[in-house]
């Protein structure tokens, strides 16, 4: 009897980012990133203070990693949040919004209990 055990290839799971990236948003910061030319730049959503609400988000291209940043990947996009920013965008979804009237980057982030009239800052 053969008792030799064969093992099987396992893929690591990776652990859900603290935010969620929209197909919108995915393919528009794809598109910037490669007109940016530079392939070491991934994108870095932070929490800064700031802002009439108390807290600023924070959306750049960015190519130094910090230690401790949440990595996640979609398609040909990594985007870094640092440790600390973590807890206040845990869950938050990150899309593109593209309109006659406006054309941006959104934040749908259920941890904020309030924000101001513009949008950028939250509590």
């Amino acid at each position: 009897m053969d008792t030799r055990v064969e093992e099987a290839s396992v893929t690591p799971k990776t652990a859900p980012g603290p935010i969620v990236l929209g197909a919108a948003a995915t393919a528009k910061i794809a598109e910037l990133l490669e007109r940016e030319g530079n392939p070491d730049y991934f994108l870095r959503v932070a929490v800064q203070p700031g802002g009439c609400s108390g807290l600023r988000y924070q959306l750049f291209f960015d190519d130094q990693p910090l230690e401790g940043d949440n990595v996640m990947a979609e398609g040909s996009v990594t985007v870094r949040v640092d440790r600390m920013s973590v807890p206040y965008l845990k869950g938050a979804t990150v899309d593109w919004l593209e309109g006659l009237e406006q054309s941006g980057f959104t934040i749908n982030n259920p941890n904020a209990a309030g924000s101001c009239a513009c949008g950028d800052s939250f509590h």
